[in-house]
C-alpha cells in the first residue's frame, strides 16, 4: 500500500467518528442517497451516476480508475448550501476529511480559483474548472506539480423547498486504481460523510 493510500485510510478512518454521529441524518433520506453507509461498488454508483454532471474531457466516468457518485436531499435552499460548498476556507470547521484550506486571491470559491488543501490525508491542489452559481462547480485534483488525476463535482437541483445534492468524482491514474482494488467504496463513504455534515450545516439556525 503506498504512504498516500495509507494515509487516505487513516483519516477516514478519524472521520467514522462523525459519521456515526450523523447517521440519523443519512437515515432520513433514503430516498435521494440509496447507499446511505452501506458498502458501495463502482459497478453500483456507475449506473447510478447523475446523467447531468458535465465532464471535462479526460474523465469520462466509463473509463474511470476509481469513481463515486453520492446524492443526497437536503432540507434547505440550493442558495443556502452553495454557500457552505464555495466558502471553502471553512470546510475544516464542519468536514472532517478537509484541512489547511488555502484559496488564492479570494475568500471563496470563483471559476478559476486554484486552492490548496488536504483531504483524507493528501495534500492537494485543485482548480475549479465549471462554475454556475447555485448550480454546479466542478474542480480537477492532483499533487501540486503534476497532471489532474481526480476531477470532483456538485450539482444541485431544486426540489421544492429542498435541495437535492449531488456529488460525483472521477479519479484516475494509479493511486485510483490502487484504491479501487483495496478499498473500493472509501471514496464513496467519504462524501456520504461530506453529504451528511453539509446537511447539518445547511439544515442548522
Amino acid at each position: 500500500m503506498t504512504s498516500s493510500i495509507r494515509s487516505f485510510r487513516q483519516a477516514f478512518g478519524m472521520a467514522g467518528i462523525a459519521t456515526l454521529a450523523l447517521g440519523a441524518s443519512l437515515a432520513a433520506a433514503p430516498a435521494a442517497n440509496q447507499a446511505g453507509t452501506s458498502i458501495m461498488t463502482m459497478k453500483q454508483d456507475l449506473a447510478d451516476r447523475e446523467k447531468d454532471i458535465h465532464w471535462p474531457e479526460g474523465f469520462d466516468p466509463s473509463r474511470a480508475d476509481l469513481f463515486s457518485h453520492n446524492a443526497l436531499l437536503i432540507n434547505a435552499s440550493c442558495e443556502r448550501i452553495w454557500g457552505h460548498i464555495i466558502d471553502a476556507t471553512k470546510w475544516p470547521q464542519w468536514y472532517p476529511n478537509s484541512k489547511d484550506v488555502h484559496i488564492n486571491g479570494g475568500d471563496v470559491l470563483k471559476g478559476g480559483t486554484v486552492f490548496h488543501w488536504s483531504t483524507f490525508g493528501l495534500p492537494l491542489e485543485s482548480k475549479v474548472n465549471e462554475f454556475v452559481p447555485y448550480t454546479r462547480i466542478g474542480w480537477y485534483g492532483y499533487a501540486p506539480g503534476t497532471a489532474p488525476t481526480f476531477y470532483h463535482t456538485w450539482y444541485l437541483k431544486p426540489q421544492g423547498d429542498a435541495c437535492l445534492v449531488v456529488t460525483d468524482e472521477v479519479g484516475k491514474g494509479k493511486d485510483a486504481a490502487h484504491l479501487r482494488e483495496t478499498d473500493e467504496s472509501l471514496m464513496h463513504r467519504g462524501h456520504d460523510l461530506w453529504l451528511a455534515t453539509l446537511k447539518w450545516m445547511s439544515e442548522g439556525k
